[in-house]
């Protein structure tokens, strides 16, 4: 075998063992970048489309992630950074989701309602304590990986999180008590 087909053979299996590496990748951790990606942008199509440079750039940098235990932080800084990409091309007229108001025919269900009730009322968190709580109960991060993730000291992450709860109770027993004086 010439110098010049084993380069080629060789470039072939790195290429191989990139793309299976890629996909195993995908595989794994789409729905959960996906389900982020939502929370974040609030806004489905635009989150499918963020997702997808998200997977795009993690193509193109796949060599430096070195610890594939690492894999979903690092594309979660990967999509916050595509995320704050799409501002700095284009500014988009938004309206707040949460300040318009659409009846949900599917929402018949208490659980459906209490569903909503506690989307609405972590939508009302600052971001702040927001963020730290999704992270944790929506993607499953520890409080020294949302520190990392949001490059804050752990101590600020546990106390955030602790406040985000006390407000979200707090909001969750003001909205129950004025459900029940105008339904009572």
């Amino acid at each position: 075998m010439s110098g010049n087909n084993f380069e080629t053979a060789s470039v072939s299996t790195d290429m191989m063992t990139k793309q299976r590496r890629y996909e195993a990748l995908v595989k794994a951790l789409h729905a959960d970048i996906f389900r982020y990606a939502v929370w974040l942008i609030k806004d489905r199509t635009i989150a499918e489309d963020v997702v997808q440079e998200t997977f795009l750039r993690a193509w193109k940098s796949l060599d430096s992630l070195q610890d594939e235990a690492a894999a979903k932080s690092w594309l979660i800084t990967i999509l916050r950074r595509e995320n704050a990409r799409r501002f700095e091309r284009k500014q988009f007229d938004l309206v707040d989701i949460d300040d318009v108001s659409v009846a949900d025919p599917k929402a018949t269900d208490a659980s459906d309602t209490q569903q909503r009730d506690l989307r609405r009322a972590i939508a009302q968190l600052a971001d702040d304590y927001r963020e730290p709580l999704v992270l944790q109960v929506i993607m499953g991060f520890s409080g020294d990986e949302i520190a990392a993730q949001l490059d804050l000291n752990k101590n600020t992450v546990m106390t955030r999180l602790f406040r985000a709860r006390s407000q979200l109770k707090e909001i969750m027993t003001n909205n129950s008590t004025i459900g029940a004086q105008i339904n009572g």
